[in-house]
């Protein structure tokens, strides 16, 4: 009986094409397998308390990040960072993109310029503004992920893309991505 209704309900999946599908952009376990860029911050370890500084309460500025195992024929790499814990729906902190795959990571304080000098650019986050903007739950510890992706292409996008419009630009051109997850609550 178990069997048949197991049987029933991956044919009804397979049928109507309802299994669960991994959002664009999102780490999946089955993608992360074959290709990870491993990603890191000198200013917390993974699943720690990002320091005051790099939120509203401090100087409100970008964290350090390094990153490797940049695949090759990467062509440039994205980065979003967002809250999925926010009461109104995952709340986006960062969105930039044609970060060029030959460098291992960004630096503490990455200006808030729509175009930066080496020609990376930076979308609007949740904030309405270019560039980062830390963390600032209303209440409670929320998570940050700092997401990732190598790209076998170079975006061409305007200065107003939000995550949305990136997610859409990457489609079928993610070759790797990694994740670092850090959290903050309100002192």
């Amino acid at each position: 009986m178990l069997r048949t209704l197991l049987i029933m309900m991956a044919l009804a999946i397979t049928v109507c094409g309802c299994e669960r599908r991994t959002e664009p952009g999102e780490v999946s376990e089955e993608r992360s397998q074959y290709m990870a860029i491993s990603i890191s911050s000198s200013a917390f370890q993974e699943g720690g308390t990002i320091p005051a500084k790099y939120t509203c309460d401090g100087q409100d500025i970008s964290p350090p990040l390094q990153w490797a195992a940049v695949p090759d024929g990467a062509e440039s790499l994205a980065l979003i960072c967002d809250d999925p814990d926010a009461p109104m729906g995952t709340w986006v902190h960062w969105v930039m993109w044609n970060i060029s795959p030959t460098i291992q990571g960004l630096p503490e304080n990455v200006p808030p310029s729509p175009e930066l000098p080496d020609g990376s650019r930076q979308g609007i986050s949740d904030f309405r503004n270019p560039g980062y903007g830390g963390p600032c739950p209303p209440s409670g510890t929320h998570r940050y992920y700092f997401k990732i992706y190598a790209l076998r292409t170079v975006l061409d996008l305007p200065n107003s893309t939000r995550k949305p419009d990136l997610l859409k630009a990457m489609e079928g051109h993610i070759l790797a991505e990694g994740q670092l997850m850090g959290t903050y609550s309100r002192k």
